[in-house]
């Protein structure tokens, strides 16, 4: 590999190339500084840095002070204690049991969706893997599911702005707040709203949650239910998608998950080792601090690649091996205090309708003739787009 490839990040476009510079860097430059970032790659580094909230902050208005509008009030931006308070606000509201009490729901919007489906080659992403976690989150959050269109003007505006503008840019909060302006009205309009007239939804559980007396202010809010509406569909977006896809390659994989249905969780879980829907996470050094064998400074913003971690021959063997039987332990949706909100709702949906793909297609396999588009590189991994083609049980 030559110093040019070295000069930048690649693009990390849904593809498979970038594994072997992931492979090189963990091999030679295990933490590695360009443009103004400590990227860090190898599991157990990886998995200290998401870690340790005291060495690693989560806040990083630390280092670019114009984002602390942003980041004030928002729960992926908090350290302990601050952190603590709301999170225990949120898991009073999003519990376990309310996410498996949406399993029947879950299936039946998968069989409406399906069901709407002609002929036997269509976009998976936009029959299904788009619009099921939308309307999941919708109904659960208390919002109209019909507004699913303005939803996905509002999704697209926010994730194409990441890995595109510098968060230390003059404009960024001029761009930022443009992008989410109109959703962010449109939420505080329902939390406001369920003060009043509160409703069996979860906008209502969190407007009405108390911890030790204490509410969550509606800058909160907005902050909270915005995140969980992102991460409570693109992560099942991204993951369904990643899922048919490499289904799709390991052919025999595919058939042996045929045959015993049982093994779909665990398959599901070495999809998200193997195909990461998110790249990175963001971190600041709080002192000087040694990594690797490298000192990364004081307030440094640090880039862990979890998906990266998640192919290191340190932890996992045979990491390019798509194995559904293998006892994985992956950082895909983080670990320790930040661990994924939308983790569980995830699991679930992706459990079910992959149950319900099987039930439905005989067979199911990606159109390789046809034009699939990725996310750009932004801390998103997976397809825009996915043509399928499928055969009727």
């Amino acid at each position: 590999m030559t110093e040019q490839v070295l000069t930048s990040v690649p693009e990390v476009d849904g593809g498979n190339t970038v594994f072997d510079w992931f492979r090189h860097m963990r091999a030679e430059r295990p933490v590695w500084f360009d443009r103004g970032q400590y990227h860090v790659f190898r599991y157990d580094d990886v998995h200290r840095v998401i870690t340790d909230p005291a060495v690693f902050s989560n806040d990083s208005s630390r280092v670019f002070e114009q984002l602390r509008p942003i980041t004030g009030g928002n729960i992926n931006s908090m350290d302990p204690p601050e952190h603590r308070r709301l999170r225990g606000l949120a898991n009073t509201a999003f519990t376990p049991r309310v996410v498996a009490r949406l399993e029947p729901r879950i299936r039946e919007v998968t069989t409406e969706l399906l069901d709407r489906i002609e002929g036997d080659a269509f976009d998976l992403v936009e029959a299904l893997t788009h619009p099921l976690p939308v309307i999941v989150i919708a109904e659960l959050l208390g919002v109209p599911s019909s507004d699913a269109g303005l939803f996905r003007v509002w999704v697209d505006q926010l994730t194409d702005l990441q890995g595109v503008i510098d968060p230390g840019a003059d404009d960024f909060l001029e761009v930022f707040d443009a992008a989410t302006r109109d959703m962010n009205q449109y939420l505080l309009e329902h939390c406001r709203a369920r003060r009043t007239d509160p409703k069996d939804d979860l906008i209502t559980s969190l407007v009405h949650a108390e911890v030790d007396g204490e509410r969550l202010t509606e800058d909160e809010l907005v902050k909270f239910t915005s995140i969980l509406f992102h991460t409570g569909h693109l992560t099942t977006t991204l993951m369904l998608g990643n899922a048919v896809q490499t289904l799709d390659t390991w052919t025999d994989a595919f058939a042996e998950l045929r045959a015993d249905r049982s093994l779909i969780p665990n398959a599901l879980e070495e999809v998200l080792r193997y195909r990461s829907p998110f790249t990175t996470v963001s971190r600041v050094s709080t002192r000087d601090v040694e990594v690797a064998g490298h000192v990364i400074p004081a307030n440094s913003m640090v880039t862990p690649w979890v998906i990266s971690a998640n192919h290191d021959e340190r932890r996992f063997v045979e990491p390019e091996r798509f194995d559904i039987r293998r006892d994985t332990s992956h950082v895909a949706f983080g670990h320790g205090i930040h661990f994924c909100l939308g983790a569980p709702l995830a699991r679930l949906e992706g459990r079910v309708a992959l149950n319900v793909l099987f039930d439905r297609f005989t067979e199911l396999r990606v159109d390789r003739d046809a034009d699939i588009r990725y996310h750009p590189s932004g801390g998103m991994y997976g397809a825009r787009n996915l043509p399928v083609l499928a055969r009727r049980a």
